[in-house]
């Protein structure tokens, strides 16, 4: 494809062999005001030595591991609530589900957002508002008031740091390494939890869970003026190409940010790998936000297990889901996803099966293997699902993904809220553990079944 673009680009270069050839190159050699490029243009300035792409990406990943610390709480949480408040576990868990679901449902509208506006003030913004969260949940008594601060604005807010970004950032300034890149992104929201998971539990367990949503709100702020004074919209605005790509100039705003995003989910809609997409994502997000990150904590605390403990371990995955995002990244460009979503659905499901007999008072070896198994497949699904929603939609592809996306959270919130009612109602997280097991496999068959897209291949060959 680069081939072809440079081809197309040079076009205007040469010279006219007839009257009419000399009027169709005057005529695209018009004069260009300062500052602007036509689309054939070359970049206005030289690349650096090292391509300001890769100062995007780290600023990308500080400020989503900044705001990731509100991924640590929900599971620290249900036992505080429970005891302090006396909250039951599905109603704290119908709060976390509630944030799960509009943290999916915003991502699309966000991606348009930031088509319209730029990523700067979206980004922002949302930061902003999961601090407004999470300082609201500090002086609550009620459950409606979890459900707001938490459910509402912070599903809202997190919802607009979404997986859309990292779609939105690899898609305007990556052409070469985008799965690397987007392997490294996502990574940043488990290294968020490598750094804030120990530190809030031992907040709640020795001061108190309101000083650990404090923390979150604090946290959340202290990533704005990186956003605001470093993370740039376009390398457009630099007068550079994308890294590993051709010279493009920026696109201009587009309108009608919510129409966009509705439009390509109907759009999408029509085509079966959508669905297959949305279906295993909705199942990737049960067995890991929904399930193990809710309810890990608290159904290792049933056995036994402290909470600093058992919240360590959940952090250790954070650790190993570094290298398992990334290392996913390095196969997608190398391999084909539908496969390596097959192989990471399979796997995780039979980790599931085995981990109620794992759960004891003590760390024992086993629960280690499983551990360290599960945090390499914890979001290694991530890099395959966006390669092949390039694959079929191209530049819709940050607003498709963030459908996708909300079907990941859709399937979080009904197992985050499922999971405290069948521990209600059993006195045992077992059959949950159990369901989602089963659920893998028909995750890694609708991952198989998907079809090749017959443009993508013959444009590449």
């Amino acid at each position: 494809m680069a081939r072809i673009q440079r081809c197309v680009s040079l076009r205007p270069l040469v010279a006219a062999s007839s009257a009419h050839d000399a009027e169709v190159v005057t005529q695209t050699d018009l004069p260009v005001p300062a500052g602007q490029t036509t689309p054939q243009s070359p970049p206005i300035r030289p690349t650096p030595r090292i391509h300001p792409a890769w100062w995007v990406a780290l600023v990308s990943f500080v400020t989503v591991m900044s705001a990731a610390a509100f991924t640590a709480v929900p599971g620290l949480f249900v036992d505080p609530l429970n005891t302090e408040l006396g909250w039951s576990r599905a109603t704290i868990g119908f709060a976390v589900g509630l944030q799960s679901v509009l943290y999916g449902l915003t991502a699309p509208f966000a991606a348009a957002l930031m088509d319209r506006f730029g990523m700067r003030p979206v980004v922002t913004t949302a930061l902003v508002v999961i601090t407004g969260g999470a300082l609201s949940t500090v002086w609550m008594s009620e459950p409606w008031q979890f459900v707001l601060g938490w459910g509402l604005l912070v599903g809202v807010g997190s919802g607009s740091m979404a997986l859309a970004f990292t779609a939105t950032v690899t898609g305007r300034w990556f052409v070469a390494r985008r799965g690397l890149v987007s392997g490294v992104l996502t990574a940043a929201t488990a290294s968020g939890q490598l750094v804030f998971l120990p530190l809030l539990a031992w907040i709640v367990e020795n001061q108190g869970w309101r000083p650990a949503s404090v923390t979150v709100a604090i946290a959340a702020l202290a990533a704005v003026p990186l956003v605001l004074f470093l993370l740039r919209d376009h390398p457009a605005d630099l007068g550079l190409a994308p890294y590993g790509g051709v010279y493009a100039p920026k696109p201009p705003p587009a309108r009608g940010a919510a129409k966009r995003a509705v439009t390509a989910l109907l759009d999408a809609a029509r085509t079966g790998p959508f669905w297959l997409l949305a279906g295993a994502f909705a199942i990737c997000g049960a067995t890991t936000n929904g399930l193990v990150r809710t309810h890990f904590v608290p159904g290792a605390h049933d056995h036994g297990m402290p909470i600093t403990v058992a919240a360590t371990l959940l952090a250790v995955i954070g650790v190993v889901d570094v290298i398992g995002t990334i290392g996913s990244g390095w196969l997608t460009d190398r391999y084909s996803p539908r496969v390596l979503l097959g192989v990471y659905y399979t796997l995780r499901g039979v980790a599931l099966l085995f981990l109620p007999s794992l759960m004891a008072p003590q760390v024992e070896l086993p629960m280690v293997f499983f551990i360290v198994f599960y945090g390499l497949d914890w979001v290694a699904t991530v890099p395959p699902t966006l390669a092949l929603c390039r694959e079929f939609y191209g530049d819709d592809t940050p607003i498709v993904f963030g459908w996708v996306l909300a079907s990941h959270q859709i399937g979080a919130g009904v197992v985050a809220f499922a999971g405290g009612l069948v521990r209600d109602v059993t006195g045992s997280y077992d059959l949950v553990w159990y369901g989602a097991g089963a659920l893998c496999a028909g995750a890694a068959l609708m991952s198989l079944v998907i079809r090749r897209n017959r443009r993508s291949v013959s444009s590449r060959s």
